[in-house]
């Protein structure tokens, strides 16, 4: 039996993903839509939050159709220090639960279905900044591996990012930190 815990998180990541979808699916019906504000609930504290528009610059092309949103339910970004800064590209390790159950995001940048195992890796295409949190990007899948739930996913979206962001100061060459983050990620299939 599911604990009462688990069964709020998949009730808030429920409610949250229907809301991510009707704003996904409003924008990608109607790419001239200034904004779309629909309901979410953030897992960390329970609170309504709007979506934002996907900004043009990082919106997937005319006829892509959303799989699935997921969001980030415990993730960190590691740098690693050189040169006495922690800079570079950032290591993902996130647990993301969402429409198609619970997908692992982890170095590659790769996403991995708990429930089928099939696999994606994937390259940023473009991004979009965001104040004091990692970007949001466009990504286009490069490789697959398995036939379920991500086997036909050919863009991903990372929205309403938070934190993620590699600590300013010194440190020491070869020394890594982890960075918490918080995200929605949407999977969308090919033009149609």
């Amino acid at each position: 039996m599911l604990s009462t815990s688990h069964s709020r998180v998949r009730t808030i990541a429920a409610i949250g993903t229907a809301g991510v979808l009707a704003g996904i699916g409003a924008v990608a019906g109607q790419a001239s839509a200034a904004e779309v504000s629909a309901p979410a609930v953030a897992a960390a504290d329970v609170r309504q939050v709007d979506v934002p528009r996907i900004d043009p610059a990082i919106r997937p092309p005319a006829g892509s159709r959303p799989v699935g949103a997921y969001l980030v339910v415990r993730g960190t970004q590691t740098y690693t220090c050189a040169g006495g800064v922690f800079t570079g590209p950032s290591v993902p390790e996130a647990q993301l639960i969402g429409t198609g159950g619970r997908i692992r995001h982890f170095k590659g940048p790769s996403w991995q279905s708990a429930r089928d195992g099939s696999l994606i890796t994937a390259k940023k295409t473009a991004e979009s900044p965001r104040p004091g949190a990692i970007p949001e990007l466009l990504l286009t899948v490069d490789t697959h591996s398995g036939t379920g739930m991500l086997g036909n996913v050919a863009y991903i979206n990372r929205l309403l990012t938070s934190g993620g962001v590699a600590p300013s100061g010194s440190c020491t060459d070869g020394a890594t930190t982890a960075v918490p983050y918080g995200a929605v990620y949407v999977f969308w299939t090919g033009q149609s």
